[in-house]
């Protein structure tokens, strides 16, 4: 999936004679913090809720200082890029580029969640496992080759590694739920599993916390 498949057509950027008092209504109604500034077409900068609120809310943005190389990527990029963006910049909004600058659009933070929650790795049953490893050790094809031998497929993986340590930790999804010999099989194989959990454990777990949250507001 690329940049330009999650191009939100309810959004339009701001134009340089917008005041900050205009941008702030539209970060409100569509709860985001950021919106990109376009002139003619050409990306100017991205602008933040508090830019805003640290500035006269009545003057235009364009007469707000502004950083001048707005980030942004490009129709063909992954949607893992459009995911840094927004992490590095903590951004809620991301434009969309061509090769000469010119705007096509914006992703906002709320299509990128509705993407992956669509996706068949979230929708499809299954079981979590989570494993961890030493850095060197990492070896998603063995990982598989131990999945698989139980009859199962991994649907997706999450690989996340600790800087000051040599440890990495692998989040898999596969598509069982009965994964009582899977686990075995990896503890056999010297992983340390730290965590598991199969579909009713989940739905069990987030109805707890629903019905903690309720109560919480109910009190």
């Amino acid at each position: 999936m690329t940049a330009e498949a999650l191009i939100t057509d309810a959004l339009v950027p701001l134009r340089p004679t917008d005041t900050g008092e205009e941008a702030l209504g539209i970060m409100n109604e569509f709860y985001i913090r950021h919106l990109p500034v376009v002139d003619d077409q050409e990306l100017k900068a991205v602008i933040s809720e508090d830019d805003i609120l640290n500035a006269d809310a009545l003057e235009p943005v364009s007469s707000y200082r502004l950083p001048s190389q707005p980030p942004a990527v490009f129709p063909d990029d992954h949607v893992y890029d459009v995911m840094r963006l927004l992490v590095e910049y903590k951004l809620t909004v991301v434009p969309v580029i061509n090769r000469e600058g010119d705007y096509i659009g914006m992703v906002t933070n709320e299509d990128l969640l509705r993407f992956f929650a669509e996706s068949s790795t979230f929708r499809d049953p299954g079981s979590i496992v989570i494993l961890e490893m030493g850095r060197h050790d990492y070896s998603l094809a063995e990982i598989a080759r131990i999945v698989e031998g139980d009859g199962a497929v991994i649907l997706s993986s999450f690989v996340n590694t600790f800087q000051d340590t040599n440890r990495t930790e692998v989040t898999i999804k596969v598509n069982s739920q009965n994964i009582g010999a899977t686990l075995a099989t990896f503890e056999r194989f010297n992983y340390k599993v730290k965590a598991s959990f199969n579909e009713k454990q989940l739905q069990d777990s987030l109805r707890e916390r629903y019905d903690s949250l309720m109560n919480y507001l109910n009190v």
